[in-house]
């Protein structure tokens, strides 16, 4: 029940239990890979060397061990998004909610960045994507469908393709 938390309890919350990526990105553009992924334990309080440490692994976790110290403007738009996606990881929180991480993206880098969230649900993790593209929902092991803030449908899917995260369109 989090309707009687109080704001710092709720915001450790979101710090540490849920871990967002959004379509944007919302990196900041004059600090590196590394520092980006690493902000969010800068929030919950962890000494220098342990955030390192754990940003480093976050970023080789989506294949960006090699461009650790690339800013924004020096990655692609589906490297921009695995930043996201490792600063969502970092703090190893058990849900991962992603508003549209793939709209701002061609339909190859889409593939890439699903296949990514597709490794982390099987490492334990519960994704909820939001998605307004069926082929990203394809993916899917269940599809919630919304119309008009009210649920038109709750499926789990049939595909043959192996299961992958929650999403909602």
């Amino acid at each position: 029940e989090i309707g009687k938390l109080s704001d710092d309890e709720l915001a450790r919350i979101r710090n540490q239990e849920i871990g967002f990526v959004f379509q944007t990105f919302n990196l900041l553009p004059r600090a590196d890979a590394l520092h980006n992924v690493e902000l969010p334990l800068v929030y919950a309080g962890l000494k220098h060397e342990e955030r390192r440490k754990r940003a480093r692994e976050a970023l080789e976790m989506v294949g960006l061990g090699d461009r650790m110290k690339h800013r924004p403007n020096e990655l692609s738009g589906g490297q921009r998004q695995r930043v996201a996606i490792a600063r969502a990881l970092v703090n190893r929180p058990s849900i991962i909610l992603a508003d549209e991480p793939t709209g701002n993206l061609d339909t190859s880098t889409g593939e890439e960045i699903m296949a990514s969230f597709e490794r982390i649900w099987k490492q334990g993790n519960t994704v909820i994507l939001v998605t307004h593209e069926a082929d990203i929902a394809a993916h899917a092991k269940r599809v919630v469908r919304m119309r008009d803030g009210k649920v038109e449908s709750d499926l789990a899917t049939t595909s043959n393709a192996s299961p992958a995260p929650a999403a909602r369109s």
